[in-house]
């Protein structure tokens, strides 16, 4: 919503931070994709319950072969807990309780590995028959293991394999430094795009993804205001001030259009810069969102709102975000500099306006928690140094 600029009440939000842009975005074009999505999406065949390795249920298998030395086959896919494919998943089946000399030829028992698709999906041919584990990994979740009883000529189509993140760091990568496991870890972030188009640079799916230092901090602000989505949202601003007369101080023209641009990304820019690299690498303190996905949705919903006013520094715990409700007052405060003396706030109005960005954040992150991710294709959530 886009207020008269005339009165000093009036233009209470147009200093805000470039966040509750994106959130007001992100929220139209994702009310678009769910809706297309939702018509789109065929319905979903009935299954028939059938016995599968850990004894849960799955689609009808293949019937077993009357000859007992057939080979069978086990299928399966793999997800995360929100039901988003993981490709990449190390799988391992490994045949259980039959020495090598009970083989034909001195055969020793099957051990075969493979990596789940951009699908989730793996598949293991000519299997002989007999009782198997298979064991699921992947960086950032804990491990997984179902075993079962696989027969002659049987096609085994698994459920869904859920993975779990994991609790805690139990993975090191050995040879790289902190620094360069987190500079990887960001090279992932800056990769994530809603829609594959608006920048999800300030949210890690990995739960312990390693501390940014001051200088990834200030390359992923500055990364965030040279993007081309960032340079569109605020020339569209631009032009809708421009067309309904906010700010006529500044004419009209290219002249005034150039005036309203230079204020909207100032606005920008000294929010980014302030709230989510200059005080952060002061203080210690982490400026990205770090996903939580896990919980009830009760749990989760207060995680996100939490963590507007609170963040993770650099030394792993949680604490008072000083970093964003002061890069708040800091943005209003300097916004005064540049917009014209009718249409600057005083102190009221710059509170005003961080409690509004303090809000905005709790809003941006619920979408994080519940929306965003599974808009956001080939999203890389198993990054370097996670389990």
């Amino acid at each position: 919503m886009f207020l008269d600029g005339r009165s000093e009440r009036g233009r209470v939000k147009e200093f805000m931070t470039f966040r509750v842009k994106q959130v007001l975005v992100t929220l139209a074009l994702a009310g678009l994709a769910s809706t297309a999505a939702a018509q789109s999406a065929p319905p979903t065949p009935p299954e028939s319950p059938r016995a599968v390795p850990g004894g849960q249920p799955a689609s009808a298998a293949q019937p077993p072969s009357s000859d007992p030395q057939s080979p069978g086959t086990i299928s399966g896919i793999v997800v995360d807990q929100s039901g988003a494919v993981v490709s990449g998943a190390h799988v391992k089946v490994t045949q259980q309780g039959q020495p090598q000399n009970d083989h034909p030829q001195g055969d020793p028992p099957q051990n075969r590995e493979a990596l789940s698709g951009t699908d989730g999906q793996f598949f293991f041919p000519s299997l002989p028959p007999g009782t198997y584990s298979l064991t699921v990994t992947s960086n950032g979740f804990a491990p997984k293991t179902l075993s079962g009883t696989l027969h002659a000529g049987q096609t085994e189509n698994l459920p869904l394999i859920a993975l779990n993140v994991a609790d805690s760091l139990t993975e090191v990568q050995v040879g790289l430094s902190q620094v360069e496991v987190a500079q990887e870890q960001m090279r992932i972030e800056e990769k994530q795009r809603v829609l594959g188009v608006i920048p999800n640079f300030y949210v890690s799916y990995i739960p312990n993804a390693a501390p940014l230092n001051a200088s990834q901090k200030f390359h992923l602000a500055l990364r965030t205001l040279v993007d081309p989505f960032t340079i569109v949202i605020v020339g569209g601003t631009a032009g809708i001030q421009q067309a309904q007369g906010h700010f006529w101080e500044y004419g009209q023209g290219a002249a005034g259009y150039g005036k309203r641009f230079g204020a909207d990304y100032a606005d920008i820019a000294s929010g980014t810069l302030i709230g989510a690299a200059l005080l952060p690498a002061i203080l210690h303190q982490d400026p990205r969102y770090f996903y939580k996905g896990t919980g009830s949705k009760a749990s989760r919903f207060g995680y996100a709102v939490a963590n507007s006013v609170i963040c993770k520094g650099d030394n792993g715990r949680w604490q008072p975000n000083y970093s964003n409700v002061l890069g708040s007052i800091a943005a209003g405060g300097i916004s005064n500099l540049y917009y014209p003396d009718q249409d600057k706030g005083d102190a009221a109005l710059t509170f005003e306006n961080a409690g509004v960005g303090i809000a905005s954040t709790a809003v941006a992150n619920l979408f994080q928690e519940f929306i965003i991710r599974h808009l956001t294709p080939k999203l890389n959530n198993r990054g370097v140094g996670g389990n």
